[in-house]
């Protein structure tokens, strides 16, 4: 195997100088500027991990404990292991601010090669893959409240990619006050439906009974089950650059939004519990309506379907404002990709990065659609490619500790080096299990990364091309 820290790294700073003086004669380009408050922080990360997920999830976690007090253990643990993570990404925002978020972390620690391929798996599996999932999920609701034939679905995913796209093309300031306007309404829904459960619902005595005798790995695959639905945290890393209170805000927003997605989720499952039990739960194939239903009456079958389209909307709006910014560093990175790398100074955006992400979301759509599957498929296409390079970014912490160990760091990991060994063997662990409980979509995934690295090694001719034609 190259060696990735110094091979890489020279390759990606010959670039990177290359790059430079092609535009040394040039204005300078528009750059992104703190645009974001401390509560814009903090809605598109709870945004982002407060989707669908856990109006899916707990089911399963709860096929997989054997009393209701486990199933809350698991909740809690969750929440500890992603704030260990968001504890190891205060460390790296803070540290190397910027808008590329882990592209950037990973052309530090191992050089331009490795980080490109985790552009390219972001732009074309990891973030793309997540906004179809999500809006999937919107359409197959939507297609339940309203259904105009056998593609309802489909057209209402693709019109969701179409609009949330526009409005972050618009600029920043719109795009960050559609997610807060969504993140209340969303948490405006989840609050009716807890009223509802505990003040009109009685208790289910089998609340905190047995669910039966678990295998040997239950517990594991609940918490693979659980850290799923916690996913996401990390996106707080795209926007670190674009944070008005500077280095130390970040840290801040990312513990805050741990701190509120672990007690949402938590009164969310109590409210399950209490109405349900855990055979319940367990037994149940849509959970988050079969609670409605109890709590409300008929009228909980609707409202439980807008409330879940809002949280995905919530998500899908985070992803796509996010995403966009790993394109936009690629871009600045590669000479090739420069149509990416260009920042709209008026919009505060990347407003090609946006359109690129949106016509493969689209084209994504499309594959599912031709899978007749469409959510199931974007899981198994995104998961490991996902948990790959998250682990990849938890090593980096380590590499950058050694390679820039002078570098003012204004939050540190505290328990370095324990904290950080926990993080990636999390990581590792849910790698491991989304190659061994997904399909052909995992294959898929991991054959867009392969076709990644069959770009880079084309860079270089691409290169010498562009160079005799000028």
């Amino acid at each position: 195997m190259p060696n990735l820290n110094e091979d890489y790294l020279e390759a990606g700073t010959t670039l990177a100088s290359t790059e430079t003086a092609a535009l040394s004669d040039e204005k300078p380009k528009a750059e992104p500027r703190p645009a974001l408050s401390m509560f814009d922080a903090i809605a598109v990360i709870v945004g982002v991990v407060v989707g669908a997920g856990i109006f899916r999830t707990p089911s399963l976690v709860a096929a997989n404990v054997e009393s209701g007090s486990l199933f809350l253990l698991t909740w809690v643990m969750g929440g500890l292991v992603s704030l260990i993570g968001a504890l190891c990404y205060a460390e790296l925002t803070t540290t190397f601010p910027h808008a590329g978020g882990d592209y950037h972390f990973l052309t530090r620690a191992f050089g331009k090669r490795l980080a490109f391929l985790f552009a390219w798996a972001r732009m074309s599996v990891i973030q793309t893959g997540s906004i179809a999932l999500l809006s999937f999920i919107i359409g197959d609701y939507m297609s339940q409240l309203y259904s105009f034939g056998e593609l309802s679905s489909v057209i209402y995913a693709a019109l969701v990619v179409v609009l949330l796209t526009v409005i972050n093309i618009v600029g920043v300031s719109v795009g960050t006050g559609v997610q807060r306007f969504l993140l209340v309404l969303e948490v405006l829904g989840i609050l009716i439906v807890l009223g509802a459960a505990f003040l009109f619902t009685p208790p289910e005595t089998a609340a905190f009974g047995s669910a039966g005798e678990p295998n040997e790995t239950s517990m594991g695959l609940a918490m693979v089950f659980v850290l799923l639905t916690f996913g996401g945290w990390n996106e707080a890393a795209y926007i670190s650059a674009e944070l008005k209170s500077g280095p130390r805000g970040m840290a801040t927003a990312l513990i805050a939004s741990i701190a509120v997605i672990t007690l949402i989720y938590l009164l969310i499952n109590l409210a399950y519990l209490h109405v349900l039990g855990l055979e319940g739960m367990a037994a149940s194939n849509a959970i988050a309506a079969d609670l409605a239903q109890l709590a409300i009456g008929d009228a909980g079958m609707v409202l439980i379907g807008v409330i879940v389209v809002l949280a995905a909307l919530t998500s899908a709006n985070a992803t796509i404002l996010t995403g966009a910014r790993t394109n936009y560093a690629l871009g600045r990175d590669f000479p090739v990709f420069n149509y990416l790398g260009q920042w709209n100074s008026r919009a505060s955006s990347p407003v090609n990065a946006y359109v690129v992400q949106g016509v493969i979301a689209l084209a994504l759509i499309g594959l599912a659609l031709v899978t007749r599957n469409g959510f199931e498929t974007m899981v198994e296409y995104t998961a490991p490619v996902f948990w790959f390079f998250l682990l990849l970014v938890g090593i980096a912490l380590f590499v950058l500790r050694r390679k820039e160990p002078d570098r003012p760091r204004p939050f540190k990991v505290p328990l370095y080096p324990i904290l950080p060994l926990i993080f990636c063997f999390t990581s590792a662990y849910l790698f491991y299990s989304s190659l061994m409980y997904t399909g052909l979509g995992a294959l898929v995934g991991i054959g867009v990364l392969v076709v990644g690295v069959l770009v880079l090694l084309a860079i270089p001719r691409i290169r010498k091309k562009q160079e005799h034609a000028a």
